[in-house]
């Protein structure tokens, strides 16, 4: 159930969007620090997943994925669940993007661990094996998009089950079983070998 307070926010991001879109240039410095801290949750969350010291901090990756949404703040917003999904996304493109820069510097060394957790079946991604994880998300598109969706918005956007539940507008439990099935699917085309064993 939402509060008092996170429907007010919610709100408050929503008609600033329509703001934006409608060319008010106070109105996008508004959005900025109004999403700035969720931002940095989600952020946040994402990056406690990586290996310490070897990745961007919380702030420069929410400043990375907001420069990629700044030029789409003028795009019809459906609300701010809508705003944050695309966040997400934009998460993604980010984290892939440095991993595709990591993998060109080719310093070697040991390679940097990703988990996807949940209550069961969790795996971890080797950072060169990032840019199988968005090839493989894109398969899975083509097969299911919801179970793409649920993977991005708890992989990369840190969004926990009920945050998805409501941008989907299904039960938290209806997700949770995406959640496993989007992470099976996903094991098996990364790992082949491993589950034949």
């Amino acid at each position: 159930m939402e509060t008092r307070g996170s429907l007010e926010a919610s709100g408050a991001v929503t008609r600033l969007l329509s703001l934006v879109r409608q060319g008010d240039g106070e109105a996008r410095e508004k959005l900025f620090v109004e999403i700035q801290a969720e931002l940095r949750r989600i952020a946040g969350r994402q990056l406690r997943r990586e290996t310490p010291g070897r990745t961007l901090q919380p702030t420069a990756l929410v400043n990375e994925a907001y420069l990629k949404l700044a030029g789409h703040l003028d795009l019809e917003w459906a609300n701010r669940a809508h705003f944050f999904a695309v966040a997400a996304r934009a998460m993604r493109q980010v984290l892939i993007d440095r991993a595709r820069e990591r993998l060109a510097q080719k310093r070697g060394g040991g390679a940097d661990r990703t988990t996807l957790t949940g209550a069961a079946l969790g795996f971890e991604v080797e950072l060169d094996e990032m840019l199988a994880l968005n090839e493989a998300l894109d398969r899975l598109e083509k097969l299911d998009p919801r179970l793409r969706q649920v993977v991005e918005y708890r992989f990369f956007g840190g969004l926990e089950e009920k945050e998805i539940a409501e941008l989907l507008g299904v039960t938290t439990r209806t997700v949770e079983r995406y959640w496993t099935r989007a992470r099976a699917w996903l094991y098996k085309e990364l790992y082949p070998s491993k589950v034949t064993e």
